[in-house]
């Protein structure tokens, strides 16, 4: 029988955060291979066309990589309401691009959004039943 030790929620949490991280660096490098991308990100037609807008998407997608330590170095009260809060919010945010995402060009995206929002639902279950210290 092998061993399988209990895994700290800490740790537990800073790999799921790690894990949705990839998907999302991934699906945005995917992204860059549809038609049209390179070209419209040379000329500057497309989502991100304004410093404010590549500042917000900045900001939004700096929560997970900051999570990843976080979820390591914070107290479990603050830890756990961020990983609710983070992890609730890129949940929603994660389904929203699956099913908005229609074209056939984007259907990679709808497979990653569908793991980044499991994913994420885990970390949200996680942080929900964080273990209470015996005393």
């Amino acid at each position: 029988m092998l061993e399988n030790p209990k895994i700290n929620i800490k740790i537990k949490l800073a790999a799921l955060w790690t894990s949705a991280l990839f998907f999302y660096i991934y699906g945005d490098y995917f992204q860059l291979y549809t038609p049209d991308k390179v070209e419209s990100l040379i000329s500057g037609n497309n989502n991100l066309d304004s410093p404010i807008k590549l500042l917000i998407a900045s900001i939004v997608m700096a929560i997970p990589s900051i999570m990843v330590a976080g979820s390591i170095l914070l107290k479990p009260t603050l830890n756990r309401i961020l990983n609710i809060v983070f992890g609730s919010i890129f949940t929603l945010m994660m389904v929203a691009i699956g099913i908005y995402s229609t074209h056939d060009w984007h259907l990679f995206y709808v497979i990653y959004a569908f793991l980044e929002s499991i994913i994420t639902a885990i970390i949200v279950w996680n942080a929900w039943k964080w273990p209470k210290s015996i005393k």
